[in-house]
């Protein structure tokens, strides 16, 4: 995607219409802003936070909070460019201004209520989710029936509903591994039942 996203911000820099932009220093923030990515990526941690009671908790990494607070930044430094120099600057880059505000302002609050506002926990009975409105879900383990990953994160399904938490969670790739070796042995029980 950030390629794609370059890519696009270069040939849009060769069309008559958009050259004057400043596209080329988008580019350069959309490069420098994913080598950030990869860099927090790197701390990740690997495995859930162990509370109390035998409970294992998904949290939030370093990398979601780049993303909704940096976006938030950006946004609001945009905002005040338009603000100040809407008298000055050309009518296409307020708009083009503009438009990149609202994205940025969008994609924060996006991040925050998928990603930073949850709460993802899980014992060896079953995992519990509540979501940024406050909406609580939870899936006993014997009811798992697949894990997948989409575009919002990785989905556990279950007989009675189904949990999305983000892959970018410290603790989400041992909660998936764990979510489909659980779905993996249901599904033998269940085969096993059905066969005798």
């Amino acid at each position: 995607m950030p390629l794609f996203t370059i890519s696009f911000l270069i040939i849009l820099k060769h069309v008559p219409v958009t050259e004057h932009l400043p596209l080329a220093r988008a580019a350069g923030v959309v490069a420098f802003g994913y080598a950030a990515f990869l860099a927090l990526r790197l701390v990740q941690p690997e495995e859930g936070i162990v509370v109390e009671g035998g409970w294992a908790e998904l949290r939030p990494s370093l990398v979601e909070y780049f993303a909704c607070y940096g976006a938030a930044a950006l946004a609001a430094v945009l905002l005040f460019a338009v603000i100040v120099m809407g008298s000055v600057a050309d009518s296409t880059q307020l708009i083009a201004t503009y438009i990149a505000v609202l994205l940025l302002a969008a994609g924060s609050v996006g991040i925050g209520m998928a990603g930073l506002f949850t709460h993802t926990r899980w014992d060896n009975r079953q995992i519990c989710h509540r979501s940024a409105m406050g909406r609580q879900t939870s899936l006993d383990w014997a009811d798992v029936r697949a894990v997948r990953p989409n575009w919002r994160g990785i989905t556990i399904h279950g007989t009675n509903g189904r949990i999305t938490f983000s892959q970018f969670h410290g603790g989400a790739a041992q909660l998936a591994k764990h979510a489909a070796t659980r779905a993996k042995r249901n599904a033998e029980s269940a085969t096993r039942a059905f066969a005798a």
